[in-house]
């Protein structure tokens, strides 16, 4: 409970705070209750001091959420194959696979997000063979968009959506799969009506890994978005440095951490009714 309350709930406590303040205009904030900074998420001051409505940063908000989807549905598709194939191995070869997906993870992610710029960048390591084969005349472009952000994203966090979904597969008892064979089912039904069924907690688990850190994700955005495609962590990381705008920055962290309060709340209802359903 010390941890908690240090490590978490503290550092809470202080963004809700400096999002209800003032803003220094030298950095910090003035001890002055203010809901400026949550009225500017949706509006800001015109040249004749009215306020008018503006919608930059629900856009901002809106891509964070939708890119973060795409990278939650990306993985789980690239992983769950991933996770199925590895438990079907041998002990022996399981522990080996297990260790090839947390390999990333020895390596900077700075150095590894920065490595798909020259694979994506115009005349990189995509292009290159295009353009030699003449399959293409120009760049595609891959670089500074929202595909290559999310690709960063996948890229990113596909480890995360495999452990869980293994852990999960892991403890599936095959008996079922040649008893459903058995009984004339065929592949697609056994993996419709058995197996997804029984690793759903692992791929809700998964889901939420790589959903909650892909709303927060600033690194992606920043190298293979150019900062043309902000995200909520990108405008989070503005606000506290070069802007200098502590509580705005305070306030769209509150609303981060809503958003994914709200995707544990709704994980938790789901496990609890399943919970109740198998009991």
């Amino acid at each position: 409970m010390v941890v908690i309350g240090i490590f978490m709930v503290l550092p809470m406590m202080i963004l809700v705070v400096f999002s209800f303040l003032e803003a220094d205009p030298y950095g910090g904030v003035e001890p002055v209750f203010s809901l400026e900074a949550y009225i500017q998420i949706l509006y800001e001051i015109d040249f004749d001091d009215t306020v008018v409505f503006n919608p930059i940063y629900l856009n901002i908000i809106a891509r964070s959420v939708g890119l973060a989807l795409v990278a939650t549905f990306g993985c789980l598709i690239l992983g769950f194959p991933v996770a199925y194939f590895i438990t079907r191995q041998s002990p022996r070869n399981q522990n080996m696979l297990l260790y090839l997906i947390t390999l990333p993870f020895w390596t900077n992610l700075l150095i590894r997000t920065y490595s798909w710029i020259l694979i994506l960048a115009k005349n990189g390591v995509v292009e290159q063979p295009l353009l030699a084969l003449g399959i293409i005349d120009d760049s595609l472009g891959m670089m500074y968009t929202n595909g290559a952000i999310a690709i960063g994203l996948i890229y990113t966090y596909l480890p995360l959506m495999v452990l869980p979904i293994y852990a999960s597969l892991e403890k599936l008892d095959f008996r079922l799969v040649e008893a459903a064979h058995d009984l004339y089912a065929g592949r697609l039904k056994v993996m419709r009506e058995i197996i997804v069924p029984l690793a759903m907690p692992g791929i809700i688990a998964g889901c939420i890994l790589v959903f909650v850190p892909s709303l927060g994700a600033f690194i992606a955005p920043d190298l293979l978005g150019g900062g043309k495609k902000l995200m909520l962590g990108s405008l989070i990381q503005l606000q506290f440095s070069s802007s200098r705008n502590w509580p705005f920055g305070s306030a769209i962290a509150v609303c981060l951490l809503a958003l994914v309060m709200i995707s544990l709340t709704i994980q938790a209802r789901s496990a609890g009714k399943r919970r109740a359903m198998e009991g």
